[in-house]
């Protein structure tokens, strides 16, 4: 990799608020593929990951909103964000008066956009690289789990995960749109909004996001 992490995150980005939750700010990316054909010249890997940390996607900003009507879901709480991405549910959860937060990704650069993202509300965010998903869940009062039902292999994996966390006493929240891996039988609707996106990979750009638990 060329450079940090860091600064190509705020080369390509601009800090800006988030559509629906005004009162966060994060360094967000105009376009999804102009951006992906950047990280492959920034890390000379002809496919490299989607560039997810650089927009605000309809299930992290459904917990988003969730977390601003309902704060004592996480006040007072220890919470660990699942696949975080900007940072977003991580830093929605800071201002709902979580004690701590933690957000979990693996890609180089969501770890230096959620930090980035943190400081720039004023919160900090403890910031975790690595495959969670091959460990037992931390110890935490809730999980959040935004936008975690795109892929099969993902969300074949993702959900034994959350299970076993629940299974242990701690809260979980999902956040989706209803993509096609999502486990609807298994989870119980809490909220749902409507959301406007800030990519233009996702179909249309207003969309219904929903908040789950875990049944």
């Amino acid at each position: 990799m060329a450079a940090s992490p860091r600064a190509f995150v705020l080369r390509h980005t601009h800090l800006r608020p988030v559509p629906g939750l005004e009162e966060i700010r994060l360094h967000l990316a105009d376009e999804a593929l102009q951006l992906w054909h950047a990280v492959q010249i920034e890390t000379g890997d002809p496919d490299p990951a989607l560039p997810y940390w650089a927009f605000a996607w309809a299930g992290g900003l459904a917990i988003g909103r969730y977390l601003r009507e309902h704060p004592e879901a996480v006040a007072g709480r220890r919470v660990f964000d699942l696949a975080s991405g900007s940072g977003l549910c991580a830093i929605a959860s800071m201002r709902a008066g979580a004690a701590e937060a933690t957000g979990a990704d693996i890609d180089a650069f969501a770890a230096a956009a959620i930090d980035l993202n943190a400081r720039a509300n004023g919160h900090r965010v403890t910031v975790v690289r690595r495959d969670v998903l091959d460990e037992e869940p931390p110890d935490v009062d809730v999980i959040l789990a935004g936008d975690c039902w795109y892929d099969a292999g993902l969300a074949g994996r993702v959900l034994p995960w959350l299970q076993r966390a629940r299974d242990r006493g701690i809260h979980v929240l999902v956040g989706d749109p209803g993509r096609r891996y999502l486990p609807t039988d298994g989870l119980v609707e809490l909220a749902s909004y409507e959301v406007r996106t800030t990519t233009e990979l996702e179909d249309i750009a207003l969309k219904r996001g929903a908040v789950y638990a875990l049944r």
